[in-house]
């Protein structure tokens, strides 16, 4: 069943980098809990429209799960993938049943919803697949899973994990852990275009299933930075604080929204095939934005944004980050799957637990990338008629990467330090 569930494999990355993330989240089972019965699922029609109800769920997760991240160090910075863990949760949830069954919906943010399971897995199902058929940028979204060689999961669970969430399925044995942590990591470096070499540092050999979700995004601006523009400058980590770093300079359109009840600047800088970076900028403490900002201001902003000539500095950095995840999941409802109460009836008559979650994320952010083009413009204007706006990104902003098309949030955090690299 495993060896034909699909093939690893990816191929070389491009030469250039403009903005790589990647994002894996893994989850390992063993034996332990209590048994319960598998959940069914009911028929979905397949209809599209499912697609935004989908998108209005996965932002409001992540803005949640944004906000327990955070509330264990204000002081740090952040980056994740709030797709990545929630594609990993409610690919988990095909084999959950009974009360973890519902946590996992209502962690999610799905119980109460117009989905049925099957409609919930079917719209995962369509966005990755939109996703995945993007060509103006490098992305990639899936999984994968690992399966203990002597123990066997119920097929359909193995056969709907295949069918909606596009995974790849191994056998391995847990025990020969050198081995198979190996395995495991070529496999994440070949799906991170060798970003993340030794995702697994200790592999426990008691596990027995191994779920891996991952999304790698790599894009161009629209319009680049000027390499020899960058130059050293500070950043104010706060009011005590500064630190050196290299600031990037570009002048031209942009679009730019200034919110006045937030008090905060928010610029948008846009890659190709509809995907954008989001830098919100507020006027002071970056805390206050954290704590006030929800979805519906991601919609307000673009909304509201015009476009006009700005000097737009912004900090090039390299940021890996790297949390576990159980403690932050707890908070979040999703309580009974890493105890005794866990309840996986639709993977096995086995009892099983999520002993380990993890998510790791990683930020390039620099000023190549444009394609081979060239145009020459002529704008004719009284002398001094036009007064260049500077946006200076040199405190602690938020960041979002977004896709225009399905107003899906791919990543979000906060850049509060941008000299530190994890």
């Amino acid at each position: 069943m495993l060896q034909g569930f699909a093939e690893g494999g990816y191929g070389t990355a491009m030469a250039w980098r403009v903005l790589c993330l990647w994002c894996c989240l893994y989850l390992a089972l063993i034996y332990t809990g209590a048994n319960g019965s598998p959940e069914q699922q009911s028929d979905s029609d397949g209809d599209e429209s499912k697609i935004q109800a989908l998108n209005e769920v996965n932002s409001d997760f992540a803005f949640r799960l944004y906000k327990s991240i955070v509330s264990g160090g204000q002081s740090q910075n952040v980056f994740f993938s709030p797709l990545s863990v929630s594609t990993a949760l409610a690919a988990l949830s095909l084999g959950a049943g009974g009360e973890t069954h519902q946590q996992l919906l209502s962690g999610l943010g799905f119980e109460g919803s117009a989905f049925t399971n099957q409609e919930m897995h079917q719209a995962f199902l369509d966005l990755m697949q939109n996703l995945n058929q993007r060509s103006g940028v490098d992305l990639d979204v899936g999984t994968a899973l690992y399966v203990h060689d002597t123990f066997k999961p119920y097929p359909e669970f193995l056969e709907n994990l295949k069918r909606f969430y596009l995974s790849d399925g191994f056998s391995v044995d847990f025990t020969k852990t050198t081995e198979t942590t190996n395995q495991i990591n070529t496999y994440v470096s070949e799906k991170t275009h060798g970003k993340i070499i030794k995702f697994i540092e200790k592999l426990d050999p008691s596990t027995i299933m191994y779920l891996l979700s991952y999304i790698y995004f790599k894009g161009k601006w629209s319009i680049p930075f000027n390499p020899k523009r960058t130059r050293e400058d500070q950043f104010h980590v706060d009011k005590e604080t500064t630190v050196p770093v290299q600031m990037m300079f570009v002048k031209d359109d942009f679009y730019s929204y200034y919110d006045h009840q937030m008090s905060v600047r928010v610029l948008r800088l846009n890659y190709n095939d509809s995907f954008s970076m989001i830098l919100a900028l507020p006027d002071t403490n970056i805390t206050h934005l954290e704590e006030t900002v929800r979805p519906h201001h991601l919609t307000k902003w673009q909304k509201w944004m015009s476009e006009r000539e700005y000097a737009i500095y912004v900090p090039k950095l390299s940021l890996k980050t790297s949390y576990p995840l159980i403690s932050i999941l707890d908070k979040m409802g999703f309580k009974d799957m890493f105890t005794r109460n866990a309840n996986f009836s639709g993977m096995s008559d086995k009892n099983l637990v999520v002993s380990e979650a993890v998510h790791k994320a990683t930020l390039d952010l620099d000023e190549a990338g444009a394609e081979a083009t060239a145009v020459t413009g002529l704008g004719i204007t009284l002398l001094s008629a036009r007064i260049t706006d500077i946006l200076k990104f040199d405190r602690p902003f938020m960041i979002f990467i977004i896709d225009q098309k399905t107003n899906n949030v791919l990543f979000m955090g906060k850049i509060v330090n941008p000299s530190i690299s994890e």
